[in-house]
């Protein structure tokens, strides 16, 4: 975004920055396949490999300097034993660089496996180590940074053909799972389907090949009518290319859901557990009001989530963009600044920066000195993989 230019609304699909995700990226590269499978008794994550809860603990707190450091002294001193720890490891090793923004040095370090489907990385090949295990050791996580690097490094048709490889893959392993009975299996892969069709999307998206992503959208609708973030994907797309009608269908099938939930389980089980649902349900109606410009309308039921959940990061950011078109930049100013004061660790992504410091420099002439004050301050509290230069000091 260019110095003075209004900032845009987020939508929940680009809220991938949040300290959940990194908590769910991280839990899927502790817990590869089939590591997360009957046959493997590990009861903590240092029973799969040492020192992985400390890994973990770093990611979610977006250390990743200190877990390359940790790598690289782990592998010097020959700590690793087994084949599936070097994996873990490594694993953990790509996505610090990836989250750094190291894509040739993460990209070295996949490569350096070559297949991952040779008969080295799966269980079988060490009978005299794991004599009661098979199948693949390599991490779910490894094999998706497999297929992304290339988009990072200019290649996206490399990426998109990695990614819809990778699809067939999980498919298979759903096929494999449910003809096992294995149910619990076949719903971690649903997971990891819909996880692998949403990276499919959003690379589809920034083509603008809409009607791709409307397609696998509406597959994966096909086997779950009810599922509201689908329904949500669906009318955030629709709004994409104008389809505004539609969008607002899609968003009264997901309001439509919360309103099933509440005559099964009645209005108090719906008040104390349902407020993800229900934040949801405000989220894609503010996007239709902002749309609409209706302002005033937006600025409500963005600040009915907010009450709701204080770290919803989207409604945040949309309230003050609200504020913001209403003319109300002092107001808008503090939704953001309380929010960074409040839950920095989920507040502290690029997107609310940049639009704070939009909002700087069009409410205030010494915008520079403050702009500096935030960098000061991000400096001390930010993650490794925050980009400084979203403050444009």
């Amino acid at each position: 975004m260019e110095s003075g230019s209004p900032p845009e609304p987020e939508s929940a699909a680009s809220s991938a920055a949040s300290a959940a995700a990194v908590a769910n990226a991280v839990r899927t590269a502790a817990s590869g396949d089939p590591l997360t499978s009957t046959q493997h008794r590990y009861e903590t994550l240092n029973d799969l490999t040492q020192e992985l809860s400390s890994l973990q603990e770093l990611a979610v707190r977006g250390s990743w300097r200190s877990i390359i450091d940790k790598v690289s002294r782990a592998r010097s001193l020959s700590l690793l034993r087994y084949p599936h720890e070097h994996l873990l490891y490594l694993t953990f090793n790509a996505l610090a660089h990836v989250k750094l923004r190291r894509f040739s040095d993460a990209l070295r370090d996949i490569d350096s496996l070559d297949d991952l489907d040779d008969p080295s990385y799966r269980y079988e090949s060490y009978p005299h180590l794991y004599p009661s295990s098979s199948g693949s050791m390599v991490p779910f996580s490894l094999r998706w940074l497999h297929a992304q690097l290339p988009s990072k490094l200019g290649k996206r048709p490399e990426t998109l053909d990695r990614l819809y490889l990778l699809l067939g893959f999980v498919r298979s392993r759903i096929q494999i799972k449910a003809e096992a009975n294995l149910d619990v299996s076949v719903g971690v892969w649903r997971r990891r389907e819909e996880f692998v069709i949403s990276s499919i999307i959003t690379h589809h998206l920034t083509q603008k090949e809409f009607a791709v992503c409307l397609d696998l959208i509406k597959d994966m609708l096909g086997r779950d009518m009810e599922n509201a973030v689908l329904l949500s994907m669906l009318g955030y797309v629709q709004m994409q290319y104008g389809d505004l009608e539609g969008a607002k269908g899609s968003f009264d099938k997901v309001e439509g859901l919360l309103s099933k939930k509440r005559k099964e389980e009645g209005d108090e089980v719906v008040e104390l557990g349902e407020n993800g649902l229900r934040n949801l349900v405000s989220r894609n109606k503010g996007l239709l009001y902002m749309v609409g410009k209706d302002y005033v309308s937006a600025s409500r039921v963005y600040g009915e989530c907010i009450e709701r959940d204080a770290s919803d990061v989207v409604a945040i950011n949309n309230k003050a963009l609200s504020l913001m078109y209403l003319r109300d930049l002092s107001d808008s100013i503090k939704v953001l600044e309380s929010a960074l004061e409040r839950v920095p660790t989920v507040a502290l992504n690029e997107t609310l920066v940049v639009n704070l410091c939009s909002m700087y420099e069009l409410a205030h002439v010494n915008h520079s000195d403050i702009k500096r004050t935030l960098s000061n301050w991000i400096a001390q509290v930010a993650p490794d993989d925050f980009d400084a230069s979203s403050t444009r000091v």
